[in-house]
């Protein structure tokens, strides 16, 4: 039986700076002998404009990475993007599977529901370090590109930085000190240059601040005692440098084009020592140094809207802040959350012990049958026998060094 096929010889193709030849169709016809023959070829689809080459011989893929100035990753079968002819109706307009988990790379922090308070020098800092950075043409002066904020552990240096952003709407970029290492030489500078970037276009494209954040740089990137130096290390410190000296101009790999201007995009990194960071990279023209270690007043103020909700007036958190002097913000926190193991033990029996707890809370989960959970109600006299278990833990970590028994020659 003999049907139409309609073959695309050359369709237009958005965002591309080349030209094609005019568009036309041919038709003809075929049966099934024709169809069998096209089988044996190696064809995304029949339908499928992507292999349509160009007047060079290239193919649409092949010109889109050329492309310094196209960093649309979602090009797919769209809506839009692609001729409606092609697109269909099987998957939706929308066929991309993958589209919303790629395209979301920024952090939002729509769970920080409720009201926390924000350290009135924290915000200076950063908000100040953010402006200064997107007015930076207006200003007659050297900004650096990056802030970095350090200070002593669990004191809630990045938990403020979010808040920060919540609060100004910036929608940043994340990263860890994990990302800074990888088997692949040069794949962290890479990754930096690429996130880097990213932010950038969500100002362009979406209409919202942003900005690169990486966290605990200097587990990434620090030098401790007798550690050497990697090859991922110099180029990530590279990188940044680089990026610090010339922020309009990123590449990742692409041939340079005048047009391939990016946003300057301002860099927030947090660390606990920044003394063991390679130096020339925190020099006063590159880094912006913070140094975050809140006083009586700033723990006392964050501590009371933790426990807030919980009922705990003022004055009972400056009891528990008294009894447990020299502690991080953390520990407060980790107080807290000590405190609902007894409800947390209590609602296991209550599914049936820890024996059989995998198989009954699956399900039980799947049934919608799962006991109420009764949140413990949180006290002065709770929180108190909570922190003496947590100093307890405290001290026998460092007065029993479990390490000298295994090593009988370890020296003191």
């Amino acid at each position: 039986m003999a049907k139409l096929l309609f073959l695309p010889l050359c369709l237009p193709t958005p965002n591309l700076s080349f030209k094609f030849k005019p568009q036309h169709f041919s038709v003809r016809c075929c049966d099934r002998n024709d169809e069998d023959t096209n089988n044996n070829k190696k064809r995304l689809s029949k339908q499928s404009s992507w292999e349509t080459k160009d007047s060079e011989g290239r193919d649409y893929l092949y010109r889109l990475g050329k492309e310094a100035d196209n960093m649309n990753i979602a090009v797919g079968q769209r809506a839009g993007i692609i001729d409606d002819l092609f697109v269909g109706d099987f998957l939706g307009k929308d066929s991309d599977i993958v589209f919303d988990y790629r395209q979301k790379v920024t952090r939002s922090f729509e769970y920080l529901q409720g009201d926390y308070y924000i350290a009135p020098l924290f915000m200076d800092k950063v908000a100040c370090h953010i402006v200064k950075n997107y007015i930076s043409h207006l200003l007659n002066a050297k900004v650096p590109l990056i802030l970095g904020i350090w200070g002593g552990k669990g004191q809630g240096k990045t938990f403020q930085t979010e808040l920060i952003f919540r609060a100004m709407g910036v929608e940043p970029v994340i990263m860890s000190a994990g990302e800074l290492e990888s088997e692949n030489a040069g794949e962290p500078g890479r990754l930096i240059r690429e996130r880097y970037r990213t932010a950038s276009r969500v100002v362009q494209n979406q209409g919202k601040m942003s900005c690169l954040m990486i966290n605990d740089i200097d587990a990434g990137l620090g030098r401790f005692g007798f550690t050497q130096m990697t090859v991922n290390n110099q180029i990530v410190v590279g990188t940044l440098m680089n990026l610090c000296d010339n922020p309009n101009r990123v590449s990742v790999g692409q041939d340079w084009r005048e047009s391939d201007v990016t946003n300057r995009i301002p860099i927030i990194v947090t660390g606990n020592d920044l003394s063991t960071i390679y130096a020339p990279l925190i020099r006063d023209g590159r880094m912006d140094k913070f140094y975050w270690q809140p006083n009586r007043e700033d723990i006392l103020n964050i501590v009371q809207r933790m426990y807030e909700k919980d009922g705990i007036s003022r004055d009972e958190v400056e009891k528990i802040v008294n009894t447990f002097p020299n502690q991080a913000l953390d520990f407060y926190g980790a107080l807290r959350s000590r405190t609902y193991d007894k409800s947390i033990l209590k609602w296991i029996d209550d599914i049936g012990g820890a024996e059989n707890f995998a198989s009954n809370f699956l399900k039980r989960k799947k049934d919608k049958n799962l006991p109420v959970f009764i949140p413990p109600e949180q006290t002065t006299e709770a929180l108190l026998e909570s922190g003496y278990s947590l100093i307890k833990e405290q001290e026998l970590i460092m007065e029993t060094k479990l390490s000298k028994e295994y090593m009988k020659n370890i020296e003191d």
